[in-house]
């Protein structure tokens, strides 16, 4: 077998160089000769310095008396890339979509299409000007006939108004190939809310301006408001303004279905929750390019899964200058659509506006004058258009895209034709079929991709063999049943450009014609997130849409094979930021990510998930707090899951009298008590209520059990039901979208049941045991004192850092006392025990020390309070002679006890072994 894996991998994938800088090179020699083959099953496997999850075979303890290593280096992996001045590989510029009758533009994912083809919103916005004797804002169509030939020539391809244009402004724009943004505008300015009958006029308005532009060709949306200023929102509350809104949106669907809506938001009322909108749009004038595209990063968070657009950007010339103008506008044109948005609109096309009544004088935004003279910034804004998303002559690295498949046959071709479709102009497509029986292989091979077959060995090791058989500097993943954008590449590729991450990621997003069920699971928890740090470094980004330096990969040997199905690339991310390097997140590189088409598939999934966490909790103890979950740094950003009662509990920052100008709404940090409901073990609460409550038919006192366990029952249930009522099914009736509610609110119920199950399967529990491997003996949990002598002087800080990095290497969990503790350090032995530790160092002179360690077990309070109250109802139901019960609660009584006492000598054996291998050493 280890014959035929040879003779299946290319030789390039074994024996070729694969990065000329000498640093990157020597990375490369010293993977080459970790890299073995495991003989008895064939599978290429790299050997990892951390032990297996699976190893039986204690880790070897860190002597206490040698300093910690220093954490290697980023810098000398990567170097800078040498610019020569001449590009070895060009974009190709953005297409010109032509508008058709009956094709209208639709919103796919973060951004826009027209047919198949993209379509980037190069725009600038129009009017309204001095109205005529007839009403008319937009002069006369000779006026209009001229401005947008002119816009046309000059790579423009939209149009925003701020009021309803005539029909023939429609005509005359589709003439030219110009869509336009329809403003349908009201009284946004005055409190609107107060006079019923005046917010029912303004639906009959929007209605109205929606019929004289239905359908047509040259109509690229409307916009339902503009800028409601934040007084108005405090006044009439943001939820009843986010209501009003979403009735003016359903106002215009009935008008027109097919026709795309959006609110134009700016930043003082960036709060405002519209999950209505087909996408979301934000005036924002900033004049730095850092603080744009810091708030771009942020406002790409805010719009999810949807396209983002700038339905204004500009700077004012007569203050500033002309030339201050154009440099300013190209920069912003390019950190929008390098930030990631679906489209830009000028502000203005010239410097004649008119508003309330007056005709504006005393600015200068358009990009021609008052007499449609051109300016610099018209020039500037034709060359930044003419290059989006970005400029075509960048250094553009060679990219590797690795696919991996077992028995992916139902999806794989989806996936490879969507890289067929990928526009970049240097990469290559690796796909490595991991011992499919199914036909994967032969789908595979009808594309021009290179294809590599080996016996199965589950995902790591699939993904191993597609790094070592690549050529390009970075690394590319996708599954099989996902799909990437045409543009996924270059936005991965952007991003390694402009930063120092080490991989980056970007959002998967479930395709809209999968089916009523993978839609409910789309809308469930448990798919694969990303979380993030900030706007644009991730702490975690999934598997199925990730990309890395292959440098970084090779430097920690790839993935851990150990993990076959999930929890490879939790893994991975781990190990890369243990080496201090960072991760980042594009939200442009997308990938439309396939959910599972069944119930059945989704709960085996689950389970497999839960397994994967057992499996990581074994590898990385320390990043699990007691109860056995991951205390995320980040922010989980994924669809269907809402925190409990979470709607409630976001607080906004308006600024003193509502005067800030950025005014964003915050969300604390989700704790125990809100985030336990949710968790998979409320399901082991709900059961012991469950047994406690029928305990009660025996002693009656046990009945107070009954309306706890009712009401842990229903929690989950209504919590489930809430997030399910919130989603909108798209094109269902109302009894379909009441079916699809249902399955969705019962996916969410099976989902932690699943992923208890799986994780109990692995022994990731909170009643499992954190302390020392077995092998070594516990002694009993009392005060125990330990001593050193040093010939060699450290400081305090020194000491402490190599006993806690001793007591690591038992894979033990350990905690630092905070500013305020008497404690230095702290050993994890499981949910009810612990020990802490005391240092205090004797100087003697001449560098000599006398190391004193003070070492106590912990029972926490939750501990006690269990123990005490189980012997105490113990107690009750023996006096009631109700023996059974007095049997079963006494019992529970002595196991949280013998709990306590097994989990604080554990943790002591942890400590005792540490000192133990010290002496050893210095003997």
């Amino acid at each position: 077998m280890a014959r035929a894996l040879i003779d299946t991998i290319p030789e390039s994938a074994v024996d070729e160089p694969l990065i000329q800088t000498d640093a990157a090179q020597s990375v490369q020699n010293s993977a080459s000769e970790r890299l073995v083959h495991d003989m008895t099953d064939g599978i290429l496997r790299p050997e990892f310095s951390r032990d297996s999850v699976n190893a039986k075979k204690k880790a070897p303890v860190r002597s206490l008396f040698r300093l910690p290593a220093e954490k290697p280096v980023l810098l000398p992996l990567f170097e800078e890339p040498k610019v020569t001045g001449v590009a070895e590989f060009f974009l190709s510029p953005p297409k010109q979509v032509a508008i058709e009758e009956g094709v209208r533009p639709a919103v796919r994912g973060k951004f826009i299409f027209v047919g198949a083809e993209k379509f980037y919103i190069r725009g600038v916005t129009y009017g309204p000007f001095r109205p005529d004797e007839e009403g008319c804002e937009y002069h006369d169509p000779e006026t209009v006939e001229s401005d947008f030939a002119q816009m046309a020539q000059n790579g423009i391809n939209a149009v925003r108004t701020y009021t309803v244009p005539p029909r023939w402004l429609l005509d005359i724009a589709q003439k030219h190939n110009l869509r336009v943004m329809v403003g349908l505008p009201w009284e946004e300015h005055i409190a609107f809310m107060e006079d019923a009958k005046l917010m029912k006029d303004i639906e009959e308005r929007v209605r109205a301006g929606v019929r004289s532009c239905a359908g047509h060709s040259a109509l690229l949306s409307f916009t339902i408001g503009n800028e409601i200023p934040a007084s108005i929102v405090r006044w009439h509350g943001r939820r009843r303004i986010e209501a009003f809104l979403e009735r003016l949106y359903k106002a215009v669907k009935d008008i027109d279905p097919g026709a795309l809506v959006t609110y134009v938001n700016f930043p003082t009322t960036e709060y405002l929750d519209l999950p209505f909108v087909d996408f979301l749009s934000f005036n924002v004038y900033l004049e730095t390019r850092e603080k744009l595209e810091g708030y771009l990063a942020r406002l790409q968070n805010l719009a999810g899964e949807k396209p983002l657009v700038m339905a204004e950007i500009g700077y004012d010339s007569m203050r500033n200058g002309e030339e201050k103008q154009a440099a300013t506008l190209e920069w912003q044109i390019r950190s929008a659509f390098g930030s990631g948005c679906a489209g830009v609109f000028i502000f203005s096309w010239t410097d004649e506006w008119h508003r309330g009544g007056f005709d504006i004088d005393d600015w200068g935004f358009g990009v021609t004058d008052r007499d449609r003279n051109v300016k610099p910034s018209m020039a500037a804004i034709t060359k930044a258009f003419s290059e989006i998303p970005f400029p075509p002559d960048l250094n553009w690295p060679g990219i590797s895209v690795v696919v991996c498949s077992y028995n992916g046959s139902r999806t794989i071709r989806d996936c490879l034709e969507g890289l067929k479709r990928i526009e970049y102009p240097n990469f290559e497509v690796i796909v490595v079929n991991d011992g499919s029986k199914d036909g994967t292989e032969a789908i595979a091979r009808e594309y021009p991709f290179r294809v590599i077959s080996i016996p199965n060995g589950g995902l790591s090791n699939a993904r191993n063999v597609g790094m070592r058989a690549s050529k390009g500097e970075i690394v590319a993943y996708i599954d099989d049943d996902a799909i990437p954008d045409p543009h996924w590449l270059t936005y991965l590729a952007a991003t390694f450009l402009t930063s120092d991450h080490v991989g980056v990621g970007g959002p998967n997003i479930p395709p809209p014609d999968d089916g009523p069920t993978a839609e409910c699971v789309a809308n469930s928890p448990g798919g694969p997130v990303h979380v993030l740090l900030t706007d644009q470094e991730a702490e975690h980004i999934p598997g199925c849409n990730m990309a890395f330096r292959k440098a970084a990969l090779e430097a920690i040997t790839g993935f851990d094979p150990t993990f076959r199905i999930a929890g490879d690339d939790v893994d991975l991310c781990w190990r890369l930021q243990q080496r201090g390097w960072t991760l980042g997140f594009n939200p442009a590189a997308m990938v439309w990510h396939h959910r599972r088409n069944s119930v059945k598939a989704y709960w085996k999934q689950q389970l497999n998930y839960g397994k994967a966490e057992g499996y990581l909790e074994r590898k990385w103890p320390e990043k699990y707090n007691a109860a056995g979950h991951i205390p995320w740094a980040g922010r989980l950003y994924f669809k269907g899951f809402e925190q409990l009662l979470g709607s409630f509990r976001g607080r906004i920052y308006q600024g003193t009298w509502g005067s800030a100008l950025f005014q964003s709404i915050y969300q604390p940090a989700p704790s125990l008590l809100w985030s336990l409901p949710l968790m998979p073990e409320w399901y082991v609460i709900i059961c012991a209520l469950g047994i406690f409550s029928a305990l009660g038919a025996e002693w009656s006192p046990l009945l107070f059990a009954l309306p706890l366990f009712l009401f842990a029952v229903a929690l989950p249930v209504v919590h489930a039901v809430s997030c399910a009522s919130r989603l909108a099914f798209q094109g269902s009736s109302r009894k379909e979208r009441l079916k699809l509610r249902g399955l969705t609110a019962m996916l969410h119920l099976m989902q932690p049941l699943a992923r208890l199950l799986g994780r109990i399967k692995q022994g990731l529990t909170p009643w499992r045991k954190c302390g020392v491997a077995s092998g070594i003996s516990h002694p009993l949990p009392v005060p125990k004192t330990f001593t050193i002598w040093s010939e060699q002087w450290r400081s305090p800080i020194t000491w402490l850092e190599a006993l806690e990095d001793g007591i690591k290497g038992l894979r033990t969990v350990v905690l630092r006392g905070g500013d305020w503790d008497r404690w230095d350090l702290e050993l994890r032995g499981g949910l009810l025990g612990s020990v802490r530790l005391l240092m205090a160092v004797e100087e003697h002179g001449g560098g000599k020390q006398y190391i004193r360690i003070k070492t106590w077990p912990r029972c926490t309070p939750a501990g006690i309070f269990m123990t005490l109250l189980f012997a105490a109802l113990g107690a009750g139901a023996a006096a009631a002679q109700a023996w059974f019960a007095c049997g079963i609660l006494n019992g529970i009584a002595i196991v949280f006890m013998m709990r306590v006492l097994v989990e604080c000598s554990s943790a002591m054996a942890a400590m005792a072994e540490v000192f133990r291998q010290s002496k050893r050493e210095t003997q």
